[in-house]
Formats: structure tokens, C-alpha cells, sequence
């Protein structure tokens, strides 16, 4: 079965930095496009980041680039999310999600096949 783990979220003051992981297992990653989600209390899901395993293209939304950066361990499974100067309104929580595909994956986030479930993120003022 295909299993993703989001950690490492947490509480953070504005200008800090929080680094997410996304632990996958059941699937190899080569082929696979992964990509950060995040939801926030009466808002839809929101595509954050993603990168393309077959090539290793990152994208980002405008919102985030030049603060996030997307990478990836395939040997060990893992995505990664450096997240530096974090504002109050990247508070949320943040999903890793997985599609076998390659290339952008951001603007239909109810495409997505596979889920991990989420992690906390909170920024303070």
C-alpha cells in the first residue's frame, strides 16, 4: 500500500524556519511527482510545492517562492519542505500527497491519488 507521513511541523515565530518531511513507502519515488499541501481553517487545500521525482523539476506558487524549498531523498523516500521566513498566514496544516505522474501537480489538489496525513504548522506574530 501506498503510505505517506507528514512531520515535523510545530510552533514558530514570523521570520523563523520549520523543515517538514514526507516519509513514503509502498511505491518507489522515480516515477512519482510529490508535492506539499496546506489547509488552513476555512479555506480549500492549497497547493504549496512540489518536485517531480523522474527529473527533480520544483515548482512553487508565487506565495512561496525564494522562502520554500522542495527536495528530495529518493534512496530513503523522503521530500523534504525547508520552510525560512515563515509568515502568520503560512499557517496551516501542511500535507505531502503523491501523484504517479510527472511534472506540476499544484492546481487540482482534489486530484491527488495518494495522502499522508498532516502536520501542524502555526507561525506566530
Amino acid at each position: 500500500d501506498v503510505l505517506l507521513q507528514a512531520s515535523g511541523g510545530g510552533l514558530v515565530q514570523a521570520g523563523g524556519s520549520l523543515r517538514l518531511s514526507c516519509a513514503a513507502s509502498g511505491f518507489t519515488l522515480g516515477s512519482f511527482t510529490i508535492g506539499w499541501f496546506r489547509q488552513s481553517p476555512g479555506k480549500e487545500r492549497e497547493g504549496v510545492a512540489c518536485i517531480s521525482n523522474s527529473d527533480g523539476t520544483a515548482f512553487y506558487v508565487e506565495s512561496v517562492k525564494g522562502r520554500f524549498t522542495i527536495s528530495s531523498d529518493k534512496a530513503k523516500k523522503m521530500v523534504y519542505l525547508q520552510m525560512n521566513d515563515l509568515k502568520p498566514e503560512d499557517t496551516a496544516v501542511y500535507y505531502c500527497g503523491a501523484e504517479d505522474a510527472a511534472g506540476y501537480i499544484l492546481h487540482e489538489p482534489d486530484d491527488i491519488e495518494y495522502w499522508g496525513k498532516g502536520t501542524q504548522v502555526t507561525v506566530s506574530s
